[in-house]
C-alpha cells in the first residue's frame, strides 16, 4: 500500500538522518512522492577535488542517495546492486540537487535513475552529471 507524501518525507528525512556519511556530507532531504525524491547539499571547500570542482565521489553518492531514495517510496528498504554514472560537465555552484526518479519496480529489483544539477548564486541550475541505480529491495 503507498504510503502519502508526508510520510515519504518523514521517512526519508529520518533514513537521511540516521547514515552518517550523509550527516558529514550535509545531504538533505527537498521532496518526496511516490517515486520521486529530491535532496540537496551544499557547496562546501572540503568536498573538492584538485581542480576545485565538486569531487566524483560526491557527485557519485548524492545520486546514489537520490535513486536509493527514490527506490524506498516505492519498494521499502533497498540495497544497491549496480550503480553507474556519467559526469557531464564540472560541478561547481552554491549548492547540489538531485533529483531521483524510480522508472521500474518489481518484487526482486527496482531500476532508478538520478539527475545532479549545480546551482549558481543567481538561482539558475546546470545539469552537471546523471545516474543509474538497480536495487534490490530487502524487506
Amino acid at each position: 500500500m503507498a504510503q502519502d507524501p508526508i510520510s515519504h518525507l518523514q521517512r526519508l528525512t529520518a533514513i537521511n538522518a540516521s547514515a552518517a556519511f550523509n550527516k558529514l556530507a550535509q545531504f538533505h532531504v527537498d521532496s518526496a512522492q511516490q517515486g520521486v525524491v529530491e535532496i540537496h547539499m551544499k557547496w562546501s571547500d572540503e568536498f573538492t577535488q584538485y581542480s576545485g570542482y565538486l569531487h566524483a565521489g560526491l557527485i557519485a553518492a548524492l545520486l546514489d542517495t537520490a535513486c536509493g531514495f527514490a527506490a524506498v517510496t516505492v519498494s521499502g528498504n533497498v540495497t544497491a546492486s549496480h550503480f553507474s554514472m556519467n559526469c557531464l560537465k564540472p560541478a561547481i555552484g552554491r549548492r547540489f540537487i538531485a533529483k531521483g526518479f524510480t522508472v521500474r519496480a518489481g518484487r526482486r529489483q527496482v531500476f532508478a535513475r538520478a539527475e545532479l544539477f549545480a546551482e549558481s548564486d543567481q538561482g539558475e541550475r546546470a545539469l552537471v552529471a546523471t545516474g543509474e541505480s538497480l536495487l534490490v529491495p530487502i524487506d
